[in-house]
């Protein structure tokens, strides 16, 4: 391979900032999901939890970070976000937040109709209908950006 081949093969544009209409209007999508999410009374910390377990799914440094600090400042501990990839084998999720988590990563692999069918069942035990679009939302706009990030390959900042 050449030196000219390899070194743009290396190179990343970002897309949010080659594309900039494109990107705005994620943003805009985004804060309508934002506000479908406070109108449904999902609380922030939720959120927080589908947008970092997804991010997780997807080895988004770039929102793993960005939402990292998003859930302490809404109040999130330390403890709970250690063993968020982990939900599963933790009593320390309450019944709602298994059930958005599960229906997180049921948006993130679709493909597999299984853990589709059960999660989407276990929401509707606990999520009415505008928790449960809402979640599937937020879990559809993080994957949006967590794919704009890993593709980019957006850096995470030193703070």
């Amino acid at each position: 391979m050449s030196d000219v081949v390899a070194a743009s093969a290396g190179q990343r544009i970002y897309l949010d900032k080659q594309t900039p209409d494109a990107y705005r209007a994620f943003v805009r999508a985004a804060q309508t999901v934002r506000t479908a999410a406070d109108a449904a009374g999902l609380d922030r910390i939720l959120v927080e939890l589908v947008n970092l377990r997804v991010s997780q799914l997807n080895g988004c440094a770039y929102c793993l970070d960005t939402h990292t600090r998003a859930a302490l400042a809404a109040g999130e501990t330390p403890r709970r976000l250690g063993v968020l990839a982990a939900w599963r084998d933790t009593a320390l999720f309450t019944p709602r937040e298994r059930a958005a988590l599960a229906l997180a990563e049921a948006t993130t692999h679709p493909a597999e109709a299984d853990a589709q069918e059960r999660a989407y069942a276990e929401a509707r035990e606990v999520l009415d209908d505008a928790e449960l679009s809402a979640v599937v939302w937020v879990a559809i706009a993080i994957n949006a950006f967590n794919r704009v990030s890993v593709l980019s390959k957006h850096p995470v900042r030193p703070s």
